[in-house]
């Protein structure tokens, strides 16, 4: 009998959810994601400890004022977590516009374009690279213009249809939207537990599918944030999903029969909407859970992002003494 894993590989794209390059290279998934939590983690491991001394070695020839150059530093390797990602696996590695930038638009769009001249500098096409964004309004605008650019974009930190909605009207190629989140939200409000079928999460991203398949849209669904190899078993045939180490090995170690949950074939009437900024804002503002998860979502990954900034600050000031 073969693994739930390997049933899984058959109907729906499997990406690995993690930056530990020995588990990436073990499990051999298509796709890798990354954020600012996943490179924290990968730069802690010793592989990556001569990466560390090439981007303060850099950073030292840098002029300017000090945190710019902490920045810089950090964005060089996120940059290296992600191009080591790429010698692993055949299709594409996303990587995160900082989260600072999540309201700017157009700083996110300089931000993106950086990321893949970065990786163009290291022999790194653009093909190979998603450009992450937070899916607020001015997240979804930048990867719009993105898009328009040839530059295909994942949309994160995403919990609600609106958000669905706005990011099929702009024609990101890939959208993520957190299942886990969202039962963390609605465990905490209601106070009671969810099985697969009735997880708030799982109904969610079943219903964004129905949307984008019941109107031919084209952007990609990547179910993420699981708590349980259960909601991946609920989100069966989905487009793709996203999936932590630990849970890969859960499903890879179980012989038992996955049945398909979501066929592109399967899809019921749905009528197709399009959202304007004040549309958008108003129902994300009548959504508590989306509009308190994307805010905590965005506050933990610059809440990472400053804690690479002054681990790299350290680094540097320790360089120079």
């Amino acid at each position: 009998m073969t693994s739930k894993l390997d049933q899984l590989r058959e109907i729906t794209t499997v990406v690995a959810d993690t930056g530990d390059i020995e588990a990436v290279a073990r499990l051999k998934p298509v796709d890798c994601t990354t954020n600012p939590s996943i490179v924290l983690k990968a730069l802690g491991t010793p592989m990556f400890a001569d990466a560390i001394k090439e981007a303060v070695a850099w950073g030292k020839k840098q002029g300017g004022n000090p945190e710019a150059v902490s920045s810089a530093v950090a964005d060089r390797l996120a940059i290296s977590v992600g191009a080591a990602l790429v010698k692993l696996v055949p299709g594409r590695v996303s990587t995160e516009v900082d989260a600072d930038l999540s309201f700017d638009t157009e700083a996110s769009l300089a931000k993106a374009r950086a990321i893949i001249a970065a990786y163009k500098d290291r022999g790194i096409d653009q093909d190979r690279i998603l450009i992450k964004l937070a899916s607020t309004w001015e997240g979804i605008r930048a990867a719009e213009v993105l898009q328009k650019e040839g530059i295909d974009c994942n949309l994160t930190l995403l919990f609600s249809k609106a958000q669905a909605i706005a990011c099929a009207d702009a024609k990101v190629f890939l959208i993520s939207p957190f299942v886990g989140r969202i039962l963390d939200w609605y465990k905490k409000s209601t106070g009671k537990d969810f099985t697969a079928e009735e997880d708030p999460g799982v109904i969610s991203v079943r219903d964004i599918y129905n949307y984008y398949k019941a109107n031919d849209i084209k952007t990609i669904v990547m179910g993420a944030s699981f708590r349980s190899a259960g909601e991946i078993e609920a989100l069966a045939g989905c487009d793709r999903l996203t999936i932590s180490p630990n849970l890969l090995d859960e499903l890879a170690k179980d012989e038992g029969k996955l049945e398909r949950k979501l066929s592109p074939n399967s899809s019921k009437p749905d009528p197709k909407v399009s959202v304007d900024e004040k549309t958008f804002r108003w129902m994300m503002n009548e959504d508590a859970m989306a509009t308190e998860k994307l805010a905590e979502g965005i506050r933990a990954f610059a809440k990472d992002l400053t804690t690479l900034r002054t681990m790299v600050q350290k680094e540097l000031q320790l360089a120079a003494a």
